[in-house]
């Protein structure tokens, strides 16, 4: 096997293997910190991270304000608090090898207000920003701000090329990378556009060559391209490693990661991980940010699977496809179905999906009564963690309303991965895991199948670095 070499970022030698930002309370600034002392680049995901008070325990993010508006403040001091704690964790523990990286969403709920709050307080802690699900114009800006590198994350060279023609030529001194994430492979969400079809993976080599050569036409020869996504063994990418027509080139680990001794995902989520077997991690659009993600496919991901399966399109008055009356509501307030759907519903509420709920599309989904109840609370408890949500019509500008209907069909996603990032053993954790949105890349199914991890081994972040430098 060909020997990776050493990456110069943000003024060290590290070797080019990254840990993958991973969503609320799963990349934290232990994982971060171990990782980056072992020599690669460690990643602390500022999506709403854990804070703690003086005496270490930690702070429960609850929140009190009575309108959307006004719990999204909450929600901005509980993030930046919690940045701040993990980005001196990770610090502290590197020792001051490797490098700390910070990961954000650019559609995360007051992105920019958040990511300075952090950086304002950790000068000198963070070497790297890393930014993506989204177009991230603004990530250059603050880069430059701060004087930090920055590392957007990309799915094509034509994203890469709209962002440096808009934004990034002008710090361009600052681009310290290019991530590039297969949005077929990668876990949690993923940059497919409509133009990709989410059934049929394309191979990432000639993606990344046309990523390089439009990078080229900048003068970025030597700018490093990170790929992320389906990376599990760098023996497996030996094509990649030294080939001048990909030029310097680092991997982005994401899913490993999450199976180590320092990683804060509860034992039960890790227990899944060894069990899983190929095609178990399901890519899908059921996320309120409204792009494509790749999560475990638990009971979760096949309740909301149903609910777009029990789906009947209705209007408001008869017609010749809507010709059936049917009563919506408490108030029985009617609208029509086709007969043939009309049969349907009569089957789903023999099952005991007797709730309707109407979606921006002009359909109806059927629920239980108790998970109706449970959407409807959760779209009115919506704290902004998004800057526009799909789920509950949140906008975080002006009417603060996206102006159609909450969307039943999917979820709140701050409350999900919440509740199974610190789900104690004690509580019915197998339950709580399997109930709740499960990120993973399309490799976790290999867990299952590498003798590394044979007989349920769980290796310390150093044993799991090492492994990966040697290939396997």
């Amino acid at each position: 096997m060909k020997l990776i070499d050493t990456l110069r970022f943000g003024g060290q030698d590290v070797l080019p293997l990254i840990e993958g930002g991973k969503g609320v309370s799963v990349s934290t600034g232990v994982s971060a910190g171990h990782w980056a002392a072992a020599g690669g680049i460690g990643t602390v995901s500022a999506v709403n991270a854990d804070s703690y008070d003086d005496e270490g325990n930690l702070i429960p993010q609850i929140y009190h304000g009575r309108t959307r508006r006004e719990r999204q403040r909450e929600l901005v001091k509980y993030a930046v608090a919690g940045g701040i704690d993990q980005v001196k964790i990770a610090h502290e523990i590197s020792g001051g090898k490797g490098r700390i990286h910070i990961n954000f969403l650019w559609e995360m709920g007051a992105t920019e207000e958040v990511i300075r709050g952090i950086l304002e307080e950790t000068s000198g802690l963070v070497h790297g920003l890393t930014c993506g699900a989204g177009m991230p114009y603004r990530l250059a800006e603050i880069a430059a701000h701060f004087n930090i590198p920055y590392y957007p994350i990309v799915s094509s060279g034509r994203a890469f090329n709209a962002l440096w023609r808009r934004s990034y030529s002008k710090v361009s001194e600052l681009l310290g990378g290019v991530v590039y994430e297969d949005p077929w492979r990668a876990g949690g969400h993923n940059g497919l556009s409509n133009t990709e079809n989410p059934l049929s993976p394309e191979d990432p080599y000639p993606r990344v060559v046309e990523l390089r050569r439009t990078m080229r036409q900048f003068g970025l020869h030597d700018t490093p391209i990170i790929m992320a996504g389906g990376v599990w063994r760098l023996d497996e990418w030996q094509d990649w490693i030294g080939n001048p027509e990909l030029g310097p080139i680092a991997f982005q680990f994401g899913t490993r990661p999450l199976l180590t001794k320092e990683s804060p995902i509860p034992d039960a989520w890790k227990r899944r991980l060894l069990t899983l077997k190929k095609g178990d991690v399901y890519l899908n659009r059921f996320s309120p940010t409204g792009f494509y993600s790749s999560a475990v496919n638990n009971s979760f991901l096949k309740d909301l699977r149903g609910r777009s399966e029990r789906q009947v399109s209705y209007s408001v008055t008869a017609n010749v496809d809507h010709d059936e009356p049917y009563g919506v509501g408490a108030r029985k307030r009617e609208v029509f179905v086709s007969s043939a759907d009309r049969q349907k519903i009569a089957q789903w509420e023999e099952a005991g999906f007797t709730e309707a709920l109407r979606t921006p599309d002009d359909t109806l989904v059927f629920v239980t009564p108790q998970s109706a109840r449970e959407i409807v609370q959760d779209q009115a408890n919506c704290m902004g963690c998004l800057s526009m949500c799909k789920f509950s019509n949140w906008v975080q500008r002006e009417p603060f309303t996206t102006g159609v209907k909450a969307d039943p069909r999917s979820f709140c996603i701050q409350k999900t991965l919440q509740d199974i990032a610190h789900v104690k053993a004690a509580d019915n954790a197998d339950y709580v895991v399997d109930h709740n949105l499960m990120f993973g890349g399309t490799s976790a199914y290999r867990f299952a199948t590498d003798p590394f991890y044979a007989e349920g081994f769980v290796p310390t972040v150093a044993q799991l670095v090492e492994r990966i430098a040697s290939g396997q």
